[in-house]
């Protein structure tokens, strides 16, 4: 029997006057929702490392990650209660760099959003929490 452990990801808040950026996400979990862009971490790769490559690779964007904003765990189970999803989420505050959006990777749509727009948004509860953590939404 195959020991299963948690994945290991990152998550990038990236503000840039006075929008966010977050991506629909087109695989699950959390697929048809916004979120703040990001992935797995790779074996040998640090979270830093994590992050610009995620964001390049969902976005085309270039950024700059700067502090920890917050650490999350998911645990998903399907509907006979076995766990589909277990994630721990390490999410970083980042500096806008450079680039156009182009959404790519697992992101169906992208784009910066103001705070009465992000509101609207079918955001994922993580997202939503992190935001008002943050004191956006």
């Amino acid at each position: 029997m195959e020991k299963k452990q948690p994945r290991l990801a990152v998550g990038a808040v990236v503000f840039h006057q006075g929008r966010v950026l977050l991506v629909k996400r087109d695989n699950p979990p959390g697929r048809g929702y916004w979120a703040i862009p990001g992935g797995s971490v790779r074996w040998g790769e640090t979270l830093r490392e994590a992050v610009i490559r995620e964001l390049q690779e969902e976005t085309g964007l270039t950024v700059r990650p700067r502090e920890i904003v917050d650490i999350l765990e998911i645990i998903e189970p399907n509907q006979e209660g076995e766990i589909i999803y277990h994630y721990l989420i390490v999410d970083f505050q980042a500096e806008y760099l450079q680039g156009e959006l182009h959404p790519g990777d697992d992101a169906s749509a992208g784009g910066w959003f103001t705070p009465e727009e992000a509101v609207r948004l079918k955001l994922t509860p993580s997202t939503r929490r992190l935001l008002r953590k943050l004191n956006f939404l």
